[in-house]
C-alpha cells in the first residue's frame, strides 16, 4: 500500500517529466494584486412584504419570490431559556427539541419523519436564549400538506415521553462532556464570570436539572409562551401572497389560546469582575485565554466606533494583535478580538486565542499592551480605512438573499428596531474617524478592568500567572453530580412493586433457588453496532455474591479484563495492568447492582426500595445511587426489559436492556438472548453460549490477572 501510494504521488512529476513542459518566458510578468479592480457593493434594498395580523393576533409577513419553486417559513415566538425556572436550567432548549421530535396529537415524531422525508419537506423546532421558532421548508407542490404538518407542530405538539427522555439523555451526555473541549471551558467560564453565574445569561446546566424536569413542565412552558399574540409568522417563496393569506388564516383560525402578556428579559446586572481567573487542565498543552469585558447593545450610540475599533484590534490578519502577538512576537496559535453586542442585552468585547503555555503571561502582557496602545494614539489612516471596508463589507451576506432579508426584518420587529436600523447604522460606520476610535477606546477599553480567563496547565507557564500584578481566582471544573434521593414510595406503590416482584421471583424460579445462588458465570458471543460491520466480541463473565465481578473480553480490540469487589480493582489489557479508574468502576457498580437473581431479591435488601408504576413496571433503587426499570411480560413474569442510566464513551446514556431465549439452568430461568440499546440506536446484540450457576467459583480465582 506504501509503495501504491509513492507512486501514485510520483505520477505527476512523471508526466511533467517526460512531456517536457516549458517553464513560462522569463519576459513575462503577470499583474499585481493591488492593480485589481472590483465595481462597488450593490446597494442593500429592503424588501417590502405584506404583512397583516389574524384575528388571533399573531402577526404574519409574507414575501413572494418565483425564482425556485420552493417555500419556507418560520414562526418565532417571544419565549427563550433566559426564562427557565431556577432548578431547572434546560427546560426551554428540551421544550424546543421535543415539541418536534414528540410528534403532534395525531402523529409521533416518528410519523412524521417519514412524511415529510418523503416529499423532501422539514418541519423543525428549536428554543435558543430569546427566542423560540418552528419553520418548514417544501417543494412548492407539497405546500398544503406541510403547512399543515407545520401548524400541528405549533399548536398541537404532542411531547411523547420517551422523546422528552432522549432530548434529556442528550443534555446529559453535553454535560458529561462539558470539559473536553479547553476552548470551550474558556469561552464558558469567561461569559459565566461577567453576567454572573447565578443568573440565567451565566449559570450553567447541571444533572440536577435535567433530573426535575418531568413531561408536566414542558406542557406548563409551552402553554405559557405559545400562544397566537406572542407569535410572528414569516413565509417566504413560490406562492400568490393573496392566496397564502387565505391558507394562513384558515390554517390557524381555531388557534385561540391566551395567556397574560410576556414579561420582559431578565436584565443583564452591571458589573466588573477585573482580575485573573484560572481553569487547571493538566491534559493540554497549550493555555487557551479569553479577556475582555461587557460588551452592549446594537442600538448603542457607540456601538459603530466601537465594531471598528475592535476590527483594528483583532479583527482580521492586517489587525494589530494578529500583526504583533501572533506574527512579530510569535507567542499565539491564534488570536481574535470583537466588540460583542446583542439586540436586548450587552453582549462581550472578546479577545479569545491560544498561545504555548511557557508564552502564557508574556501573551496576555503583550495583549494588554495593545489594548494600552488603542488609548494611547490615534489609529493610522491605513488602519481606519481597512476596518471600515470590512465592517461595511459584511454586511452585503447579511442580505445576500431575500429570504435572509426578510429573516432581519422579522428579528428587527421583535426586538423592537426599526425597520431602517440597518441603513443607520451602515451610515454609522462610514462615519467614523480616527478621533472617535481613540475616544471610545479610552472610554470602553481599560487595561485595569479586564477579566482575564485562563485555561491551561500551570505546571507548564513561563511565570506563574500572580506575575500579572493581580490575584488568581482558581475555577472550579468539578462536573456536580446528580442527588440520587430515592423518592419516598406511597403505600399503592409500594404493595404494587411487592407484587410485581414476587411474581417475577416466581417466575425465575422461586425465592429459595433465588437464594441458595453464590455465584454465576457464563460466555457470550457479542456482535457491537460500529456504523459499519459489526465486531465481534467473546465475552466471559463471572459473579460471586454479593459484589465481585470479572469480565474478559476478547475481539478485534485485543484481550481485556476486569475485576472488581465492588470497592477497587483492576483492569488489564495488553498494554498491562493498572488499577480501576473510577467511571469504570461506576460501571461495575451498576452490572453488580443489576444481577439478575439478586436484583429479584431487591424487597429483601434494607438497602434497596422496590415500588412501581400504574402501567406495572417495577422501580428498584438502592441507597448508593444506583436505579433500574423492569418491565416484566405479562404472560409469562419474566423480566422483558430493564432501562438504566448508563455511561458509554459519548457520555451518559439511556440503556435498554430487551431479554429473551429464557432457558432451564439448574431450577432456575436465565436468559440466553439480550439486545442492547443506548438512546434509541441499537448498540448490541449478545448470545449467551452457556450459563452455569453455583460453580464453585473462588474470589482468588477470578481476582486473578491474566
Amino acid at each position: 500500500m506504501k509503495r501504491t501510494l509513492a507512486m501514485a504521488a510520483m505520477w505527476p512529476l512523471a508526466i511533467y517529466a517526460q512531456e517536457k513542459v516549458a517553464a513560462p518566458p522569463a519576459n513575462v510578468s503577470f499583474p499585481s494584486y493591488k492593480s485589481l479592480k472590483f465595481p462597488p457593493l450593490r446597494a442593500i434594498t429592503l424588501p417590502k412584504p405584506e404583512t397583516f395580523t389574524l384575528a388571533n393576533g399573531m402577526r404574519v409577513y409574507l414575501l413572494e419570490s418565483h425564482e425556485l419553486p420552493l417555500v419556507t417559513g418560520v414562526a418565532l415566538v417571544r419565549t427563550g431559556n433566559l426564562f427557565d425556572p431556577a432548578d431547572k436550567h434546560g427546560l426551554a432548549d428540551i421544550t424546543g427539541m421535543t415539541m418536534r421530535s414528540g410528534g403532534t396529537k395525531a402523529k409521533t415524531g416518528d410519523d412524521l419523519d417519514v412524511q415529510l422525508e418523503n416529499i423532501a419537506a422539514s418541519v423543525e423546532s428549536e428554543i435558543g436564549e430569546s427566542s423560540g421558532s418552528v419553520s418548514f421548508s417544501c417543494l412548492k407542490e407539497n405546500t398544503d400538506e406541510v403547512l399543515g404538518a407545520f401548524h400541528d407542530v405549533l399548536t398541537e405538539p404532542g411531547f411523547r415521553g420517551d422523546k422528552m427522555e432522549l432530548a434529556k439523555t442528550q443534555w446529559r451526555s453535553s454535560i458529561a462532556r462539558r470539559n473536553d473541549d479547553p476552548g470551550g471551558i474558556a469561552s464558558r467560564e469567561f461569559a459565566a464570570i461577567l453576567y454572573g453565574r447565578k443568573t440565567p445569561y451565566g449559570w450553567d446546566v447541571n444533572y440536577s436539572d435535567i433530573d426535575h424536569i418531568q413531561r408536566p413542565d414542558l406542557l406548563a412552558f409551552y402553554k405559557r409562551y405559545y400562544f397566537p399574540a406572542n407569535a410572528m409568522l414569516a413565509v417566504y417563496g413560490d406562492f400568490s401572497a393573496a392566496e397564502m393569506k387565505g391558507k394562513i388564516e384558515k390554517a390557524f383560525e381555531e388557534w385561540n389560546a391566551t395567556q397574560p402578556p410576556v414579561p420582559p428579559f431578565p436584565e443583564v446586572e452591571k458589573r466588573t469582575a477585573a482580575g485573573v481567573y484560572l481553569a487547571e487542565k493538566e491534559d493540554v498543552t497549550q493555555t487557551f485565554f479569553e479577556i475582555g469585558t461587557l460588551g452592549g447593545t446594537l442600538k448603542d450610540k457607540d456601538y459603530p466606533a466601537l465594531g471598528v475599533a475592535a476590527d483594528i484590534l483583532g479583527g482580521g490578519f492586517s489587525s494589530r494583535l494578529v500583526k504583533e502577538v501572533r506574527t512579530k512576537l510569535g507567542y499565539a496559535y491564534d488570536i481574535n478580538a470583537g466588540w460583542g453586542a446583542n439586540y436586548d442585552h450587552p453582549g462581550l468585547f472578546r479577545i479569545a486565542g491560544s498561545t504555548q503555555s511557557k508564552y502564557t503571561d508574556a501573551t496576555i502582557e503583550a495583549v494588554k499592551k495593545e489594548i494600552e496602545g488603542m488609548r494611547t494614539a490615534e489609529v493610522t489612516d491605513a488602519e481606519l480605512k481597512t476596518a471600515k471596508d470590512s465592517v461595511l463589507n459584511s454586511f452585503v451576506f447579511f442580505f445576500d438573499r431575500p429570504s435572509k432579508t426578510l429573516n432581519r426584518l422579522l428579528t428587527y420587529e421583535y426586538f423592537g428596531y426599526p425597520r431602517g436600523f440597518i441603513f443607520d447604522y451602515q451610515k454609522a460606520v462610514a462615519a467614523v474617524t480616527k478621533a472617535d476610535v481613540l475616544r471610545v477606546a479610552r472610554e470602553y477599553f481599560h487595561p485595569e478592568r479586564l477579566t482575564i480567563v485562563a485555561v491551561g496547565n500551570p505546571k507548564d507557564f513561563g511565570k506563574p500567572l500572580a506575575a500579572l500584578g493581580q490575584p488568581v481566582t482558581p475555577i472550579d471544573l468539578t462536573i456536580p453530580e446528580p442527588k440520587k434521593e430515592n423518592a419516598k414510595a406511597g403505600p399503592e406503590s409500594a404493595a404494587l412493586g411487592k407484587k410485581l416482584i414476587a411474581r417475577m421471583r416466581a417466575a425465575l424460579g422461586g425465592v429459595e433457588k433465588l437464594e441458595a445462588v453464590k455465584d454465576t458465570a457464563s460466555e457470550a458471543d457479542v456482535e457491537v453496532e460500529t456504523g459499519g460491520p459489526a465486531m465481534k466480541i467473546k465475552q466471559k463473565n463471572a459473579f460471586i455474591a454479593p459484589s465481585s465481578l470479572r469480565q474478559d473480553i476478547e475481539g478485534q480490540i485485543g484481550k481485556q479484563s476486569v475485576y472488581s469487589d465492588g470497592k477497587s480493582g483492576w483492569i488489564a489489557s495488553a498494554q498491562g495492568a493498572a488499577g480501576i479508574p473510577a467511571p469504570i468502576l461506576k460501571q461495575v457498580r451498576g452490572e453488580i447492582f443489576r444481577q439478575l437473581y439478586a436484583l429479584a431479591l431487591s424487597d429483601k435488601d434494607a438497602d434497596r426500595t422496590v415500588t412501581a408504576t400504574e402501567d406495572g413496571t417495577l422501580d428498584i433503587a438502592s441507597k448508593g445511587g444506583e436505579r433500574v426499570s423492569v418491565e416484566l411480560d405479562a404472560g409469562t413474569g419474566l423480566p422483558k426489559k430493564i432501562v438504566y442510566d448508563g455511561v458509554t464513551m459519548g457520555g451518559p446514556a439511556r440503556v435498554e436492556e430487551t431479554l429473551g431465549d429464557w432457558r432451564d439452568v439448574q431450577g432456575l430461568k436465565a436468559p440466553f438472548a439480550m439486545t442492547i440499546e443506548q438512546n434509541g440506536k441499537k448498540f448490541a446484540a449478545v448470545t449467551v453460549l452457556n450459563y452455569k450457576v453455583n460453580s464453585g467459583l473462588s474470589a482468588e480465582e477470578i481476582s486473578k490477572k491474566p
